[in-house]
């Protein structure tokens, strides 16, 4: 009893949020939400899409090229994301709220231009530059609400914040339900150039955290990118791009190539194209729940058990979920009520990210934090570009889904052992 009335004070003790806190929350909140719904969109539209465009472009569209050609452009958007680390110098020198519009602003407009695509080619210009887009808005995000919220509040507001990306899923997913099926994949596109307003509200309303004004203030401007890989932070930023690096890998290959296996799966349980279609974005709405609760179990867990432990017991889950359901349900005779259901515990663990957005910011100073929390999130999407056109290489070859994804949980058992290289910050403040 006395312990609940302890938990009780300490939250009614929580210092209260200002106007500008809230309002600043929630643009990064809803920018991030957005930034998922677009990423999203076109793992939903990416059958639909290519059919049309594959014969335009002079290309058969078989399953097997859809495959390639999807892995294919994805690759590219994730090189878009890689590229992204340009925001983080510019966020440490000019502020965080106009960059994180910039950000916003890019992802938007390119999006809403690929429903204009005419060839697989075209599309695939248009998906690279939101990527570029897209990819900045998390560190920027993430920065924001870590300098912006108060000590006590902070780590719990990273894990609000990393709702909105699958928040951002559960939209994308709720469209291609109503307007996808409808009106095609083209209207799905557009509907990701909403974000363009959210933009223009960050830019107007939202006031840069003291913590970036009072460090602008007293520092001497230096090369961001040369301090986070000089003697004082080399080792925590590559373990950091290691890490992320396994997170990018596993949870995309999962929620790219999720509705491509429902859809699959469904047909094969004797459903026609628009019912699996439904399906999908059903099965998606699910794992975008699941990534929601991972996400708000995260930091209470973080705060009882410390970082590391945490982020073990994350992969972990990772790996034996991605088993689960692309090696083992996928091949099942009636595998599809199974498959949606360890799509949740995929969702869950999902939440990984979560704690990225915690950790990070509590790994460096104000002066190189969105540079850092930006190069190390680029690195992983690289990496990630590379694995994901060997799996399309690998579907193609194998001509199937499964068992290339579920290799995948590999990387998540290599993040087991790198995971105590990196610094345990429990109980640390931001540091200035």
């Amino acid at each position: 009893m006395s312990s609940m009335a302890d938990s009780a004070r300490v939250a009614k003790q929580r210092t209260p949020l200002n106007r500008s806190q809230i309002a600043g929350f929630w643009g990064a909140w809803a920018g991030w939400t957005l930034d998922g719904m677009d990423s999203f969109i076109y793992a939903l539209v990416l059958t639909p899409a290519l059919t049309e465009l594959l014969p335009r472009s002079g290309i058969e569209a078989s399953p097997a090229n859809i495959g390639l050609a999807g892995s294919i452009l994805f690759a590219l958007f994730l090189v878009g994301w890689g590229l992204s680390f340009i925001w983080g110098p510019l966020a440490d020198r000019f502020g965080r709220t106009k960059v994180l519009a910039g950000t916003i602003f890019t992802f938007a407009i390119f999006t809403g231009l690929a429903a204009t695509a005419h060839s697989v080619y075209e599309l695939g210009i248009y998906r690279f530059l939101a990527g570029v887009g897209i990819g900045g808005e998390w560190a920027l995000a993430g920065t924001y609400v870590a300098e912006a919220w108060p000590e006590d509040r902070r780590k719990m507001g990273a894990g609000y914040l990393q709702t909105g990306y699958y928040a951002g899923f559960f939209l994308a997913a709720a469209l291609n339900y109503t307007i996808g099926v409808h009106f095609g994949w083209r209207a799905m596109f557009l509907t990701g150039a909403v974000p363009v307003v959210i933009a223009i509200l960050v830019l107007l309303r939202v006031k840069e955290p003291e913590k970036w004004k009072q460090a602008e203030a007293r520092v001497v401007h230096a090369k961001p990118l040369a301090q986070i890989l000089g003697p004082g932070y080399r080792r925590r930023t590559w373990v950091a791009c290691a890490l992320l690096t396994i997170a990018i890998v596993g949870l995309w290959a999962g929620a790219v190539y999720e509705p491509s296996a429902v859809i699959q799966l469904a047909m094969k349980s004797g459903m026609d194209k628009a019912g699996a279609i439904k399906t999908a974005s059903l099965a998606t709405g699910l794992l975008s729940i699941g990534t929601i609760l991972g996400c708000l179990a995260l930091p209470p867990l973080a705060e009882r058990i410390g970082r590391k432990k945490t982020l073990a017991v994350y992969f972990a889950g990772m790996a034996v979920s991605i088993v689960g359901s692309f090696g083992w349900a996928f091949y099942q005779p009636n595998g599809l009520a199974p498959f949606i259901a360890w799509l949740f515990a995929l969702g869950f663990f999902g939440g990984n990210f979560a704690l990225f957005s915690l950790w990070l910011p509590e790994q460096f100073e104000t002066r190189v934090r969105a540079t850092a929390f930006a190069f190390c999130t680029s690195f992983g999407r690289f990496i990630g570009a590379g694995v994901n056109f060997l799996l399309g290489a690998a579907v193609l070859h194998t001509h199937t889904l499964g068992l290339p994804v579920a290799l995948t949980a590999v990387a998540f058992v290599a993040g087991l052992l790198i995971i105590p290289f990196a610094p345990e910050t429990k109980g640390e403040t931001l540091p200035q």
